[in-house]
């Protein structure tokens, strides 16, 4: 899998996401750009479960170094590996203990009809919100590790993230 093939963004604007992790998996996997496949980085200490399929748009670099990351909100997860074109909705900023902030980009996947009405961060029920935050907030808790969040802001935002990450990987759309 050659992913530096892929554009982060598509001609009309939807975004390329590589799911590394399915919604309700415990498994975290990730893309081995050396080896160029999927491998199992390890499985989740605590009794928690992804709440969206989890991945990263290629071509893109977050504040941590790596790609940016991304929910896609599905109704049946997919499978590591399966590339998804999402309209972006929202952006959430966690912060871990190093104090260091990350972006996780909020996507629907497009041609889904149970979620084509999701333009903006607004229209994403609270509580799906609240999950993911109180995911995010929690899943490292038995590895040692403390993440807040610091809150949603909108598609807008979200834009905004994904232009800075393109830029910072160097690579033109």
């Amino acid at each position: 899998m050659d992913i530096r093939r892929i554009p982060p963004r598509c001609p009309d604007g939807s975004v390329h996401v590589l799911v590394e992790i399915p919604r309700g998996s415990r498994n975290n996997y990730a893309y081995d750009a050396e080896l160029g496949v999927m491998m199992l980085d390890r499985v989740l200490y605590s009794a928690v479960h992804y709440p969206a399929d989890y991945g990263f748009v290629p071509g893109t670099r977050g504040t941590d170094g790596e790609p940016l990351d991304v929910l896609v909100m599905v109704e049946e997860p997919t499978f590591p590996g399966c590339l998804v074109r999402v309209r972006l909705v929202g952006v959430l900023t966690i912060e871990s203990s190093s104090g260091r902030p990350e972006q996780k980009l909020l996507g629907v996947p497009l041609g889904e009809p149970r979620f084509a009405q999701y333009e903006d961060i607004s229209d994403v029920p609270s509580h799906l919100l609240k999950e993911i935050e109180h995911f995010f907030e929690v899943f490292k808790d038995l590895e040692g590790s403390d993440i807040r969040s610091l809150g949603w802001k909108d598609a807008a935002n979200a834009l905004k993230v994904l232009d800075a990450a393109t830029q910072l990987s160097g690579r033109s759309e």
